[in-house]
């Protein structure tokens, strides 16, 4: 049985049979399925002989009917489309940045019966621990990383202070030093590091300066 069977059986069995029924003319959960896998082969990419890298955010666009229709299960939809492209990754031996996010969304512009998929990969980005009450911290995707050392080291590497699992970013890329003014240093990264759009070397920073390390974008807040 191959792993669009797998993923129908399983997603027929959550929603009780729903599947069996429905959706004869209008978008099928396993074509997005199988669209997810195509997006996945497609935007591989190849870092290195061992290592191929491959999205982990989707975005499925359907017409209003085929949203309204699919959304009554929408929740063990998008878990079930997640485990797949998860499950398909592993078969693959892809490397996925994190966990796998499969969202769908309603575009009014869509005929029913089409639909569109659109990936990103989203880094997944570890620190020591939260910021407290007035801690210099480093905000990315509306979360918050503390700054907690004097010296802070970001990088792909496992002794990072802040690890970030991006392509682009090198085992140890840049470095924060606390004081008054903060200062960021790359440490000879191979993407260099920009700060507010541009390529540095070492910078003061102020709050809300945006620091770029890869694909990855921070702004450092001073609390």
């Amino acid at each position: 049985m191959g792993l669009l069977d797998r993923f129908e059986e399983r997603l027929d069995r959550v929603v009780n049979g729903a599947f069996a029924r429905a959706f004869k003319s209008e978008v099928q959960p396993v074509e997005i399925a199988a669209a997810l896998q195509r997006e996945v082969d497609d935007r591989a990419a190849v870092i290195s002989r061992d290592r191929t890298v491959v999205p982990n955010a989707f975005t499925t666009e359907l017409s209003a009917h085929d949203y309204t229709r699919l959304a009554v299960y929408l929740e063990a939809l998008q878990e079930e489309l997640a485990g797949l492209v998860t499950e398909y990754a592993t078969e693959q031996s892809y490397t996925l940045f994190g966990p796998v996010e499969v969202v769908l969304e309603q575009d009014d512009e869509l005929p029913t019966g089409i639909f569109r998929v659109r990936s990103e990969a989203h880094s997944a980005i570890n620190a020591v621990g939260q910021p407290r009450p007035g801690q210099p911290h480093l905000e990315s995707a509306g979360r918050a990383y503390a700054l907690v050392r004097a010296v802070n080291r970001l990088g792909r590497g496992p002794d990072s202070d802040i690890r970030v699992e991006d392509p682009g970013v090198s085992r140890a890329h840049c470095e924060i030093v606390l004081g008054t003014p903060a200062v960021l240093r790359d440490l000879g990264s191979t993407n260099g590091t920009l700060v507010d759009g541009q390529r540095v070397s070492q910078i003061a920073l102020v709050d809300g300066s945006t620091v770029q390390v890869g694909s990855t974008t921070f702004v450092y807040r001073t609390a």
